[in-house]
């Protein structure tokens, strides 16, 4: 190799890991944005609205886990006090042998809490916050209601309010809570990674191609 082209290579390799350090610089970047932007979700009053959507997550056996309690102590708080008059419990089935669904079970502890059993509509086909949102929708279409409150945690309001945006919601509100039994760095970083694949499937639903998941 001649002596210009060792210049050349040197020179094309200190472009090489220059764009690599700018693009790792981007990258932490966005990361600490997004991480940012979870924990900055506000939780405060909210003004009355047609229905509470609490989204689902794991029931352990028929009874919702920890943190799906959080999720529904939460729109308990809400109905009590009239903000959210009516509740859609948005979950399909954690496991092909499960014996009810995530929704189900929501019922069930929210009508222990107080919560009358017709003020509480099912979804149970969803899969993916984007399936509880997008189905959660049809049920306020069929019963023609208009405004809603989402509930979940604070980590994952971020990305169900941008969904319920695309969807066309008109105005939703998010009634974010922490949590006190999740391992949050845990969360908050598959989070990120899931906001990252939520930009991904706007890109798919473009071009007609539902997401998987």
């Amino acid at each position: 190799m001649g002596r210009k082209d060792r210049i050349g290579w040197r020179r094309a390799a200190g472009r090489a890991v220059r764009l690599l350090a700018l693009g790792l610089l981007m990258a932490i970047l966005g990361v600490g944005g997004i991480q940012w932007q979870m924990s900055a979700m506000p939780d405060k009053p909210l003004d009355p609205v047609d229905v509470g959507i609490v989204l689902g997550a794991a029931l352990w056996q028929d009874e919702p886990s920890p943190a799906l309690k959080e999720r529904l102590d939460r729109a308990v708080k809400l109905y009590l006090s009239g903000v959210t008059p009516r509740l859609i419990v948005s979950g399909g089935y954690d496991h092909e042998d499960s014996l009810i669904s995530e929704a189900e079970g929501m019922r069930n502890y929210l009508v222990r809490k107080g919560v009358a059993a017709e003020h509480i509509a099912l979804e149970q086909a969803s899969r993916s916050t984007y399936e509880n949102l997008k189905f959660s929708q049809a049920v306020m279409e069929r019963h023609g209601w208009s405004s809603a409150a989402i509930i979940t945690h604070r980590y994952h309001a971020l990305r169900a309010l941008d969904i319920a945006r695309y969807l066309g919601y008109r105005d939703p509100v998010a009634s974010p809570m922490d949590s006190d039994v999740l391992m949050m760095s845990w969360h908050r970083s598959r989070e990120t990674l899931a906001i990252y694949k939520w930009e991904w499937d706007k890109l798919q639903l473009a071009v007609g191609r539902e997401p998987l998941g």
